[in-house]
């Protein structure tokens, strides 16, 4: 990784946890401690290792993310994560949440124009390799955000070209095909969003079948090929995410937070908790604040 990229990344990353940057998309995430077994439960995006290293667990599969090889999630999974780092030699990474509506625009005109997206079967989750091409948009990327006016004029071009570059590298087919929603996975994304709007309330999973048209054993198949989870499963992560993000953010009590994501018991809601991510929520809010900084 060069230098310069990473004496940048220092500069606009001051602070352990995730620093915010003027793009409200794009954040820098500075850690000095080794990290294992952590779930978390990323946004579609991409995340860049300038120094140190990640790597994601889902099922049986590892994704590499580190100096060498990058990060690109198309919908949001959940996963385990584990990070190399220390106070002499802090782990940096730049976290880009994607413009779906962007990506699918550039998406869209490869294919009319250069009908260059490769058709493959898509996935939650792609480690890639860091070509030179990436490396150099990240340095003007920080570049421009290490000046308010250039993020100003240049920022939404930079950003654009980000997009570009993630959709032309060796994950381009699979994202597009998540983005493009065609096919029993595009189908399967839509079901991702209606869970996403309605998670905290019952959710049958016979009536998210029947809403894309599938039966219940055919769902089932799809839901776990594109996410790696059941769709049991991933509502309950994505409550708990939820609730671990309000109880760190101090939205309100406990249980009041538990009921507002769709628990109906506190006891239960403690018990999950505590099984997911090892630690009560007070307890895990704390940790997020110590290693994550104020989460915004």
């Amino acid at each position: 990784m060069p230098s310069s990229l990473v004496a940048l990344a220092h500069q606009l990353a001051p602070r352990a946890g995730y620093n915010v940057t003027r793009l409200p998309s794009v954040r820098i995430l500075r850690s000095e401690t080794i990290l294992e077994d952590v779930p978390v439960l990323y946004q579609p995006g991409a995340v860049f290792v300038l120094q140190g290293s990640k790597q994601g667990f889902l099922n049986a599969g590892i994704y590499r993310y580190d100096e060498d090889y990058y990060l690109a999630v198309s919908v949001p999974v959940p996963f385990r994560m584990a990070s190399q780092a220390s106070p002499e030699r802090p782990l940096l990474a730049i976290y880009v949440d994607f413009d779906l509506r962007l990506a699918a625009e550039i998406v869209t005109e490869l294919e009319i124009r250069y009908q260059d997206v490769r058709a493959e079967p898509a996935k939650g989750l792609v480690s890639s390799l860091m070509e030179p091409a990436i490396s150099d948009m990240l340095l003007r990327m920080l570049r421009v955000l290490s000046d308010p006016i250039e993020t100003t004029i240049l920022g939404p071009g930079v950003l654009r070209e980000l997009h570009y570059r993630v959709l032309v590298g060796p994950q381009g087919g699979t994202l597009a095909a998540a983005l493009k929603q065609r096919g029993a996975a595009g189908k399967i994304v839509q079901s991702l969003a209606r869970i996403r709007e309605s998670y905290c309330t019952g959710i049958a999973v016979a009536e998210l079948a029947s809403e894309i048209g599938m039966s219940v054993p055919s769902y089932h198949a799809h839901f776990r090929a594109l996410t790696g989870t059941s769709p049991i499963q991933y509502v309950k992560a994505m409550r708990l995410h939820e609730a671990r993000l309000m109880i760190a953010r101090r939205k309100g009590p406990i249980a009041a937070i538990a009921a507002k994501v769709g628990y109906a018991s506190a006891a239960q809601f403690s018990r999950d908790f505590r099984r997911h991510f090892g630690r009560s929520a007070s307890e895990e809010a704390n940790w997020m604040r110590e290693h994550l900084g104020e989460v915004v």
